[in-house]
């Protein structure tokens, strides 16, 4: 079974949120070995640069197998596509690690260490929701690749 990890600077403050990334992680259960990695956020430090040096020494702590970076100007991908592509990788990889900076974005260590990077739309999301975009993402991913008639 692919092991996955999604490493987010912050946390989820809503119940909602909470809720809903609860509800993907069970669902996700059933095609993956999936754990969220949540990491400090230094917007108290003001500096742009500063703050991004931080959080990113924080993200790599946390990379292993092949990481994915998610960025607004990675590649964009239907959801068909991000399902070929994550199954593609599992064949030869046994972990796949998808990275939310923080607010500020990431540093240029963090962006040269990951292998893939991937945009949603050129839009700016909520941390919050973006990471439940992405589970919602990733479970539709399996879904298609298992043949369940999740997607339409």
């Amino acid at each position: 079974m692919i092991s996955m990890t999604i490493v987010a600077v912050g946390n989820l403050k809503e119940k909602f949120s909470v809720d809903a990334q609860n509800e993907y992680l069970k669902r996700l259960s059933a095609f993956c070995k999936i754990t969220v990695v949540e990491t400090k956020e230094f917007n108290e430090l003001k500096n742009v640069d500063l703050i991004k040096e931080r959080e990113g020494e924080e993200i790599l702590k946390h990379l292993s197998g092949f990481p994915i970076l998610l960025d607004v100007k990675g590649e964009e991908m239907s959801s068909e596509e991000l399902a070929k592509n994550i199954e593609k990788l599992t064949l030869s990889h046994s972990s796949l690690t998808f990275v939310i900076g923080g607010s500020y974005g990431v540093s240029e260590k963090v962006k040269n260490a990951c292998k893939q990077k991937i945009s949603f739309s050129k839009m700016t999301f909520p941390h919050n929701l973006f990471r439940i975009m992405l589970l919602e993402q990733i479970y539709r991913a399996f879904t298609i690749i298992n043949g369940k008639s999740y997607h339409k």
